[in-house]
């Protein structure tokens, strides 16, 4: 991390006032795999603690957390489980993907983030920020920025005062080929200002 982090800190002044006043960010880590992809298209447009309960329900009752297994509950059963129909939907897509073999996750290590990417796209309910996220936290991949993240997004625009995505893509180029760890800093000035502690 240390040369990511120098290498930042050359680029942009905004990371040198961020490891100031808040010290150096944790780098997420989740193993890759089923149950993480599960966990990812639960946390869509919610909080992660919300997420997570919902994701400790559904194990803790399920016990085993199998594409097969997940197929067979019935959409009732994932409703009282906290989950809505759409997310339910992508599950069961996700699922069925892996037993068809239309995907193969223990295949994605080997490839580019590009062609992970192109694999994942393509099961209904799992967009860029999902994507992105299954890259940086379980493939550990350098220089993903997700810019679908609006602690990242909002970040941005407080610290550069930059409101359009385009633009800001266009300002994270010079981070590359580190924009991950970029995204590390910000979240953690995102999450540091606003007293909140997260586990990944």
């Amino acid at each position: 991390m240390q040369e990511a982090i120098d290498y930042l800190l050359e680029k942009d002044a905004i990371f040198k006032s961020i490891i100031e006043n808040y010290g150096l960010p944790t780098v997420p880590k989740r193993p890759q795999g089923f149950e993480t992809l599960v966990l990812l298209i639960l946390e869509q447009q919610v909080s992660i603690d919300s997420a997570k309960a919902t994701f400790l329900k559904i194990k803790t009752t399920l016990k085993t957390m199998a594409p097969e297994i997940l197929l067979d509950v019935s959409d009732a059963d994932f409703r009282n489980l906290g989950v809505s129909r759409q997310k339910t939907s992508y599950i069961k897509a996700l699922a069925t993907a892996l037993l068809n073999k239309e995907l193969d996750l223990e295949s994605l290590p080997a490839k580019t983030a590009q062609e992970v990417r192109e694999e994942l796209i393509k099961i209904k309910g799992i967009g860029n920020w999902t994507i992105d996220i299954y890259l940086m936290f379980c493939l550990q991949a350098p220089d993903v920025l997700p810019l679908g993240d609006i602690a990242v997004v909002n970040t941005l625009k407080e610290l550069l005062d930059i409101h359009d995505k385009e633009l800001m893509y266009a300002h994270a180029q010079q981070w590359s080929p580190y924009r991950s760890y970029a995204t590390y800093l910000l979240w953690h000035h995102y999450l540091k200002k606003r007293n909140r502690t997260i586990t990944y």
